[in-house]
């Protein structure tokens, strides 16, 4: 719990209840959408709004503590922020797993390509599961 603490105060984040669970459940799920990190939270917290939910997940977008993943007909997921990674999708199951792929030849030729300076990218496979394809 404390490493949560320093995490949320290095990222000049107010340590509250609220946040330190979202931390929590983001640090064992990995990946949640909205709707499951809600109903996770007012497990804890039953007067909790889904707006304060909303502020809290934007707050720590701003503060690049967390990241957003698009995903491709469903809600997008969130993430703490971690070494820089794509992810995986499986169609079938919704399972979502992370994958460490060298990007710099593709930042530098996306930029020389647009001329912008590029911060962040966020590639998403979609396919179908080991498990999902011997079904």
């Amino acid at each position: 719990m404390s490493s949560d603490i320093q995490l949320l105060k290095s990222h000049q984040l107010t340590v509250t209840p609220q946040r330190l669970e979202i931390v929590h459940l983001l640090s064992s799920h990995g990946h949640l959408d909205i709707d499951t990190l809600y109903a996770l939270l007012q497990e804890k917290f039953p007067s909790l709004s889904l707006a304060t939910v909303y502020k809290n997940i934007n707050l720590m977008l701003e503060k690049n503590f967390m990241s957003e993943v698009p995903l491709e007909n469903r809600k997008n997921v969130y993430e703490l922020i971690k070494e820089v990674h794509s992810h995986v999708v499986c169609r079938e199951c919704n399972t979502i797993v992370d994958i460490f792929l060298d990007t710099k030849a593709l930042f530098e030729e996306a930029t020389n390509i647009s001329h912008f300076q590029l911060e962040t990218s966020n590639i998403v496979f979609n396919g179908i599961c080991e498990k999902c394809k011997i079904a």
